[in-house]
C-alpha cells in the first residue's frame, strides 16, 4: 500500500513554566497539568512520535524510515540522516517565563554529546500585550562583561528583549542567547535535539524549592557574543501561494495563507514536507487516498514519494509549510 499523509500523537510536557492553553484550547494532555510543550513530530531517542491515522496507525518514525527510507523522507535525507527524522516540531505555551538558555551547534554536539546541534526557528501563535522574548545579546558583549553579570543576577540587563505578536517569526542558529517570555504560545521548528544549556532561570523553585541544574560550564563555549543583525524576520505573505518565513540550511519554513484551493508540486523537493497549521482548517487531498483534514493545532507530513498535494481550504487557513 503506498504512503498517504500522517498524523501523529502529540507528546506533551508538563512544565514549570507550562500553562493550560496546550489542553483546553488544542486538547494536547491531561486537561489538569500544566502543559508547557506539545511534541507535535518528534525522532528524539526516547520520544518517538507514532502514527494515529491510517494503515500505519500505532508505528514509531523511526520504524516507518526504516522500512520505507527515501520513499518517506527522501533520499538525500535518508543518506544523511539514516532512520533519524532529522527535525522536530512542537507548540509551546509560555504561561511564565521559560530560562535564558543556548544550544551548541553541530560541532560542539557531537564532539560532548555525540549529537547534533539545535539552531531553531519560532512563529509567534499568539500574545499577550507587551509580551517579550529574548534574542541575543542587546550590544555586542564579552566573556568576562557576560560572567560579571551572570554572577551578579543581572543578565537581563545584558540582553535584547524583543516585544512580539501574532504573526512575528524568529530565527534562532545556535549560538544565540534567547529566552521565551511570560504570556506567548508559538510553534518552533529545531533540528532533532534536546540539548539545552540553561544559564539563568530567575531564581526559581520548585513545589519541592529545588533549582533547576544550571549549565554555566558548558554554556561559555557555546555562546555567541555578537548582537543579532535583525530581531524579527522581515517577511511578506502573500495569499494562495508559499511565502518564505525561514531559509536556513537545516530546514526551509514557508507560510501559506489560502482562501481558495491550491496545488502544491513537490516532485523535486527530495524531502518529506510537513504542514502546521496555525489558523483554520483545510482538506489535503493526494493521489490514491483518502482526504486528510488539517485543523489549528494538527501537524501532518507528507511522505517524500507524494510528490502533488492538492489544498482545499474551508474559508481560510493558514499552515506553517516545512522541509529541508
Amino acid at each position: 500500500m503506498q504512503l498517504y499523509p500522517m498524523k501523529f500523537s502529540p507528546i506533551t510536557k508538563n512544565t514549570i513554566w507550562g500553562g493550560n492553553i496546550l489542553n483546553k484550547t488544542y486538547g494536547k494532555g491531561d486537561a489538569n497539568s500544566k502543559i508547557g510543550e506539545s511534541w507535535e513530530l518528534s525522532g528524539v531517542q526516547g520520544n518517538i512520535s507514532v502514527v494515529k491515522n491510517g494503515f500505519l496507525a500505532d508505528n514509531p518514525i523511526e520504524d516507518l524510515i526504516e522500512v520505507y527510507m527515501g520513499d518517506l523522507v527522501g533520499d538525500k535525507i535518508y543518506k544523511q540522516f539514516g532512520i533519524e527524522l532529522p527535525l522536530l516540531f512542537k507548540l509551546i505555551d509560555a504561561n511564565d517565563q521559560l530560562s535564558i538558555q543556548v544550544h551548541p551547534d553541530n560541532k560542539m554536539a557531537k564532539e560532548r554529546h555525540k549529537a547534533y546541534g539545535k539552531t531553531e526557528m519560532w512563529y509567534v501563535l499568539d500574545a499577550k500585550p507587551g509580551a517579550t522574548l529574548i534574542n541575543g545579546f542587546k550590544e555586542k558583549t564579552d566573556r568576562a562583561t557576560y560572567l560579571k553579570h551572570l554572577n551578579n543576577g543581572t543578565l537581563n540587563q545584558l540582553m535584547n528583549n524583543v516585544e512580539v505578536k501574532r504573526g512575528d517569526v524568529l530565527y534562532i542558529p545556535a549560538g544565540r542567547v534567547h529566552a521565551i517570555g511570560s504570556g506567548i504560545m508559538l510553534a518552533e521548528i529545531q533540528q532533532t535535539s534536546d540539548i539545552t544549556y540553561r544559564i539563568f532561570d530567575w531564581n526559581r523553585t520548585n513545589d519541592k524549592g529545588e533549582s533547576r541544574e544550571l549549565h554555566t560550564d558548558l554554556a561559555i563555549d557555546a555562546i555567541d557574543f555578537n548582537k543579532p543583525t535583525i530581531d524579527k524576520e522581515n517577511i511578506t505573505i502573500e495569499e494562495n501561494r508559499s511565502s518564505v518565513l525561514v531559509k536556513t540550511p537545516f530546514f526551509t519554513t514557508n507560510m501559506l495563507k489560502l482562501d481558495s484551493t491550491v496545488e502544491k508540486d513537490y516532485y523535486k523537493t527530495d524531502s518529506f514536507v510537513v504542514y502546521m497549521c496555525t489558523e483554520g482548517d483545510a482538506i489535503i487531498h493526494t493521489i490514491g487516498n483518502d482526504p486528510v483534514t488539517i485543523t489549528k493545532g494538527e501537524t501532518v507530513l507528507i511522505p517524500n514519494e507524494i510528490s502533488t498535494v492538492r489544498l482545499q481550504p474551508k474559508n481560510s487557513v493558514e499552515i506553517l509549510e516545512v522541509y529541508i
